[in-house]
């Protein structure tokens, strides 16, 4: 369902991204409305699906899952059966925090949080074990150079 966003809307989506746990006494004030008015903005978004979920944003470092490995997979097999199995195996590994379909000639992209090379290393030989793959190749995050969860509404 789409859903037409005025600039109060998008102003309540900033500062939803900033801080989801603001009052929203406090987030009616920063938007410029009272707070019922406030309060049925926020639900009207959130039953949209424009607020798909609130969450709590982990620190990677402070949970000893400082690694970040970007990791390619190739396959010979398109078929809808292939797909089902790598992807229920794929999403099922915590280590994986993102996954997608590409077009070009990496047809799957997983980034992957992991301790070390030592915990990539088992993560990658449960992943290769889990369905026939024609190629992976992994590269390591040197340096974070920006991270963010907002999207520019």
């Amino acid at each position: 369902m789409n859903i037409l966003l005025d600039a109060i809307d998008r102003r309540i989506l900033r500062e939803l991204q900033a801080d989801a746990t603001v009052a929203i006494a406090d987030l009616a004030e920063r938007v410029g409305l009272s707070q019922t008015p406030c309060w049925k903005r926020v639900k009207r978004l959130t039953e949209a699906g424009v607020i798909a979920r609130r969450v709590a944003l982990l620190d990677p470092e402070k949970l000893d899952l400082g690694l970040a490995v970007f990791v390619s997979v190739r396959t010979n097999r398109h078929d809808q059966e292939w797909l089902d199995h790598f992807a229920s195996a794929a999403s099922a590994m915590p280590e994986v925090v993102e996954f997608y379909r590409l077009s070009g000639d990496t047809d799957y992209l997983l980034k992957v949080r992991v301790r070390d090379i030592a915990a990539y290393d088992a993560f990658y030989r449960r992943l290769i074990a889990s369905v026939p793959l024609a190629d992976v190749s992994s590269a390591f995050a040197m340096e974070q150079i920006k991270s963010t969860t907002a999207l520019p509404v």
